[in-house]
């Protein structure tokens, strides 16, 4: 599943392509594509229709485009809950993107071939809008091969800076957030009881951490994936955070990782990161600090590399 610096390609993309656009027409293909919307293909491909797009925005592995030429709570009205609307709070709009195992946003020229899984097609009108040369004549594509992932319209919450849909508002801040919050984040791991690798993947206590850049980071911070967190000072918090960030912007340098043909930036190009990691993947492969071979463990349904030697697991 891509992870923050995947993401973050294609916001950036996203950004550079659709950004300031106005929605001409949708065409969903695949009701699945679209089952977070409640209300159906219909609604959702009627409201999106002459909204323009704002400036893409991410939290951790969430993707959104903020949309204006709505009209105030349009989400909860088309789900039957009435609306909440005064003269000071009204709910702004979003399109939220998530990409689950497989999905990838495709920004084509409309005269481009379909691609066998696609999902959804969005395309634009720039009779009124102005925009790169680049971009005329292109469209936006949602195309999932597996249809874990899908596009939703949501409510964003009141009065937050950058439109966050209410359906993620439980999902904490990422460490490339600059209002991420060192110290609460290191308070919260003492209160947590767990082990290091399940709080960096905790959602709701640090979001953007897959198992790659978990793996990564604990593989640079020398720490064994079972190190229960509660011991953990603020100094090696502050450690583990900054190996967090460097093997991030180490990815998003070059695109991210791409292990297969399915995760890609809105152009179809495949990041490299991969080629770069240091446990992730690599298992009896020597370790590129002490030679020992990675080794690799089940772990929550997943795997986790690690070094033996540089990575010492937990006294019991």
């Amino acid at each position: 599943m891509p992870e923050l610096p995947e993401v973050e390609v294609v916001r950036r993309g996203l950004e550079r392509w659709v950004s300031g656009r106005t929605v001409g027409t949708v065409e969903v293909l695949h009701p699945r594509a679209i089952r977070r919307h409640t209300a159906g293909a219909a609604d959702f491909a009627a409201r999106l229709r002459g909204l323009r797009i704002g400036v893409a925005r991410r939290r951790g592995k969430y993707l959104w485009l903020p949309v204006t030429g709505g009209g105030p709570a349009a989400q909860t009205a088309a789900e039957g809950i009435a609306p909440t609307v005064t003269t000071s709070v009204t709910h702004g709009l979003a399109v939220l993107a998530h990409l689950g195992m497989s999905g990838q946003l495709l920004v084509q020229p409309q005269d481009a071939p379909d691609e066998k899984h696609l999902r959804i097609r969005i395309r634009f009108d720039d009779t009124d809008t102005p925009v790169p040369d680049e971009a005329a004549g292109t469209e936006l594509r949602f195309v999932d091969q597996r249809t874990f992932g899908g596009l939703s319209l949501h409510d964003t919450v009141p009065g937050d800076a950058d439109q966050l849909p209410d359906a993620i508002a439980h999902i904490a801040r990422d460490p490339l957030d600059p209002a991420f919050d060192d110290d609460a984040f290191h308070d919260a791991l003492r209160r947590k009881r767990t082990t290091i690798k399940r709080a960096l993947l905790d959602q709701t206590l640090i979001s953007g951490v897959g198992n790659i850049y978990a793996d990564e980071a604990l593989w640079r911070s020398r720490l064994h994936y079972e190190r229960p967190t509660a011991p953990f000072t603020r100094p090696r918090a502050a450690e583990l955070l900054g190996h967090v960030r460097g093997v991030m912007a180490a990815a998003l340098d070059v695109g991210g990782t791409s292990f297969d043909s399915l995760y890609v930036n809105v152009n179809g190009e495949s990041g490299y990161f991969e080629r770069s990691l240091d446990a992730y993947g690599r298992e009896d492969e020597p370790c590129r600090r002490c030679g020992t071979p990675i080794r690799r463990r089940p772990w929550m349904n997943r795997s986790s590399y690690f070094c033996p030697r540089c990575q010492r697991p937990p006294r019991p």
